[in-house]
């Protein structure tokens, strides 16, 4: 059993290694960019799934220690060691520039801009020892400028190129270059209403710095999703993009089955395997079976430490869920709700995939909000196909118990909301007044508008009947209370014996043509199992039975 300590939350690959905490090795992923020797990586990934741990990781791999202090025994033991002298010897030989975007997540673009101005400031400052190095006054009072958040728009808008010619000019090596969550800004500037500006700051420091650059080594960019290359990366013909649809580098993000394996075997949680893959595994990138990395470290370091074994849905907590209400949101037509529902209830859909959008594009159509939904890791790749005149189809499925938990929360959530702000009083009125058409007219109207997340069974439609109930004030609403000879379904009573009480009682049937029968059924266990008895001897002699049954969006209500 392993003594060593897990990580969680910490994306700092010295500070993972030199602690002694367990290190998924993804080492070997420096041999593949050396090998195939694209000039700009863009990795597009769904959150979380160890994007910063690795730019990190090739940050202490290729950076020049300018302080005496080496790096290369983070690397003892690990798997590029073994790839030979010609990767080994690439060790600490280049400058590195290294940009994370996520402080750019504010409420306006001068937050934003200036977030971002403060992130290029903290990496002018870590490479302050180049300032002597300048040859002219002009360089080292741009460079002190942009270093203090000091300089003109221009200059920060070609602040990393000239960062790196500043690097090249002391080191005489090209700069590599890492930025992480590039589409960070991009994304929090479409939802808070600012994002051409945005989109032109971003576009104009990417064309500068990795556009005909000739200081530049290679550069490794990381996201969530796949930016249209006409939107920020106009020009880019040294571009190689690869999303979760491409085979390379695939197992380098997540973790593959042989890792979670070995991971358990550590840590002595062999037997929880099963219950391990049902909850985390499902994401297919490329053609390579993924485990979500940090709900995987989650749930262990709590099965471990605290004997905790009882999953939990670990990145809803630390991912965006606004895609998910803005699909449910827009999803006022039957076809919309109807695919939600079949993946809901374990079923796949299929849909036309496209790598390129921009973010102001995600909501023109549902399919862009599929595809968003899909790159972001809310479903998967189940299947595809390509039409003859080659447009990609792919099928997809939820990938997994804990993004089908995030669902079903969300879901439920939106749907009392629903209720609460439709106005039930019509559907109370009719309870009161014994008015079974309007009864079944607004019971009907309402399971048209939501979405069932399990299959259309008792349970549901009891669930469904509760929340309707909610929002009847006036009342005190009972489930499954035991009377008579069982249990009825719901109980309706007024505090005042005088104002009577109700009885619903609910089935369903797979065949339409049999709900009245169900419904008169239903009716009939009311009588057989006296469930009028508790309330007549509670004091109500005013007593209404329902019997409801239900067929997928189709009611009848009888009393």
């Amino acid at each position: 059993m392993s003594s060593t300590q897990i990580s969680v939350g910490i994306d700092d690959f010295e500070k993972i290694r030199e602690d002694k905490y367990y290190y998924v090795d993804k080492t070997w992923f420096i041999k593949e960019l050396l090998d195939k020797k694209a000039e700009v990586n863009l990795f597009t990934r769904p959150r979380r799934c160890g994007n910063t741990l690795n730019l990190s990781m090739l940050k202490c791999f290729f950076e020049i220690p300018v302080d005496g202090k080496s790096k290369k025994a983070l690397f003892d033991g690990l798997k590029i060691m073994e790839a030979g002298e010609e990767y080994r010897k690439k060790q600490e030989s280049y400058p590195v520039i290294f940009l994370t975007l996520k402080s750019a997540k504010q409420k306006n673009f001068e937050l934003a801009h200036g977030c971002l101005k403060e992130a290029i400031g903290k990496e002018y400052l870590r490479h302050d020892y180049v300032l002597e190095s300048l040859r002219t006054k002009e360089q080292q009072r741009k460079y002190i400028a942009i270093r203090d958040e000091k300089a003109a728009e221009k200059d920060y808008q070609t602040s990393l190129a000239f960062l790196s010619e500043c690097l090249y000019q002391y080191h005489q090596k090209k700069v590599i270059i890492l930025i992480d969550e590039y589409d960070v800004p991009l994304e929090n500037a479409y939802f808070q209403g600012f994002y051409d500006d945005m989109m032109f700051f971003i576009r104009s420091v990417f064309e500068s710095v990795l556009k005909s650059n000739p200081y530049l080594e290679f550069s490794v960019i990381t996201g969530c999703l796949r930016i249209s290359k006409e939107s920020i990366f106009t020009g880019l013909n040294n571009l190689e993009m690869l999303s979760i649809l491409n085979r390379g580098y695939a197992e380098y993000f997540g973790f593959t089955r042989t890792e979670i394996k070995e991971m358990l075997h550590a840590y002595g949680l062999e037997k929880l395997e099963g219950l391990v893959k049902e909850w985390y595994d499902g994401y297919l990138f490329g053609s390579t079976e993924v485990y979500n990395p940090w709900s995987i470290v989650c749930f262990v370091k709590e099965a471990f430490y605290e004997n905790e074994c009882a999953p939990k849905s670990y990145w809803a907590t630390t991912s965006s869920n606004t895609v998910i209400r803005s699909m449910i949101d827009r999803a006022s037509d039957a076809a919309t709700r109807n695919d939600l529902e079949i993946l809901m209830q374990g079923g796949e859909i299929e849909k036309p995939v496209h790598e390129d959008v921009t973010y102001d594009e995600i909501y023109n159509t549902t399919d862009n909000l599929w595809n968003f939904m899909f790159f972001t890791g809310y479903l998967k790749k189940s299947g595809e196909r390509i039409e003859e005149d080659g447009e990609r189809f792919i099928s997809l499925k939820i990938p997994n118990k804990e993004v089908a938990l995030i669902f079903r929360q969300k879901i439920s959530g939106w749907f009392q909301e629903f209720v609460e702000n439709r106005k039930m009083t019509t559907f109370y009125q009719a309870i009161v007044e014994k008015d079974t058409d309007v009864m079944q007219e607004e019971l009907s109207d309402l399971l048209m508008k939501t979405i069932s997340y399990e299959d259309y069974r008792e349970n549901f439609y009891h669930g469904f009947l509760l929340g309707c109930l909610t929002g009847m004030k006036d009342y005190i609403v009972l489930s499954n209370r035991e009377g008579g000879l069982g249990r009825s379904d719901i109980i309706i009573k007024h505090p005042s014996f005088k104002n009577g009480a109700y009885i619903l009682e609910l089935k369903y049937t797979k065949n339409p043509r049999e709900l009245e029968e169900q419904a008169e059924l239903a009716l009939k266990q009311i009588k057989d199992k006296k469930y009028r008895e508790e309330l007549y001897n509670e004091g109500y002699d005013r007593i209404t039975c329902y019997g409801i049954s239900f067929c997928k969006k189709d009611c009848c209500v009888k009393r």
